[in-house]
């Protein structure tokens, strides 16, 4: 078995979250012994289609008139389309237009949570199956990371953090719907505490209230853009805990990536991080004020049985883990089309 795993513009779309999908989907499915290829011209017997764009379409209809099983991945919904960039409303209808032409092509659909599964499940275009698979984490990179003084003091001096200082970040690009606008904010009651948002950030495609969230932060707040996923992943060992208050996400790998990196977790309570237990995995709020309180309870406490039970939620959905699950729809898949 063979399989192809199509990704529109896969260059450009390494530094997202698609992008990250994109390897854990090839390692994860290495480590099962399943054969790929990212290149649509090579010979293979399925097609996981990742993006929705005019050339996923052409490739996706190529293969249907070959009659090879097609799996298109459930990446994104309506629902976190929104709110993502300036202007964002202008891009909806073609967006949800090549969503709809993807979508009800397929044979099966792929998502990594229960909550986006019940989205789309609930799109009336929908004519096929969708299940539920992580899109994983390689826990051992995340947890086996070992971080000398004298890196330490490099990681430091990069960013600017004091002698002593205890950090909080936060992870992904600057859209409204990650809350970036909120991480800016609660920085401003915690002057002694350095914050520290990574992910790239560009003003022609960030909204309003996120420019003008840049353009009065504190002096605790940085936001150094995109860095090297190895320094996030160091960053993630030398940080006091991990801040995330987006408003809307089919998975939010990041959140799995601060679990398996026994870093204590403060998300916002959404549908998609349905699967944490508030305070036993993670802490959960829904506003601002409980999320600076959240922040004062982790700074200022032991955190080790949360973290712990987070490492193991994280360990459920390591990459060997979600290659297995994967394995087994495209032979499920495999065998109703012989």
């Amino acid at each position: 078995m063979k399989v192809l795993l199509y990704f529109e513009n896969q260059k450009a779309m390494r530094k997202s979250g698609i992008g990250r999908a994109m390897l854990h989907q090839q390692k994860s499915l290495a480590m099962n012994g399943v054969e790929t290829t990212l290149n649509p011209k090579d010979s293979y017997d399925i097609a996981h289609i990742n993006t929705y764009f005019l050339k996923s379409l052409h490739v996706l209809k190529k293969c249907k008139k070959k009659g090879l099983p097609i799996i298109v991945h459930g990446h994104s919904t309506k629902e976190d389309f929104r709110n993502s960039f300036a202007f964002w409303w202008l891009a909806k209808p073609f967006f949800y237009k090549m969503m709809e032409w993807v979508y009800e092509k397929a044979d099966l659909i792929i998502t990594p949570t229960p909550y986006s599964k019940s989205l789309i499940e609930n799109y009336d275009y929908i004519k096929c199956p969708v299940v539920d698979v992580s899109n994983g984490i390689n826990v051992k990179r995340y947890s086996e990371v070992k971080l000398s003084e004298e890196r330490k003091q490099e990681l430091r001096a990069r960013f600017g953090i004091e002698p002593g200082q205890k950090v909080v970040i936060g992870i992904g690009w600057t859209f409204e719907r990650k809350g970036t606008h909120d991480f800016i904010e609660i920085a401003k009651s915690f002057k002694d505490v350095k914050f520290i948002w990574f992910g790239n950030k560009n003003k022609l495609s960030n909204t309003k209230l996120i420019n003008e969230a840049i353009k009065n932060k504190s002096d605790n707040c940085l936001l150094p853009g995109y860095v090297e996923q190895e320094v996030i992943i160091e960053m993630l060992h030398l940080a006091s805990c991990f801040l995330f208050p987006s408003y809307e996400e089919t998975e939010g790998i990041v959140v799995l990536e601060a679990l398996a990196s026994k870093c204590p977790t403060i998300v916002r309570n959404i549908g998609a991080l349905s699967y944490l237990e508030n305070g036993r995995d993670a802490i959960m709020c829904n506003n601002n004020q409980e999320f600076i309180e959240a922040i004062k309870r982790v700074l200022s406490s032991d955190n080790s049985e949360m973290v712990e039970n987070g490492f193991m939620l994280a360990s459920e959905r390591d990459l060997i883990n979600v290659g297995a699950k994967l394995k087994y729809y495209y032979e499920e898949l495999l065998n109703k089309k012989l």
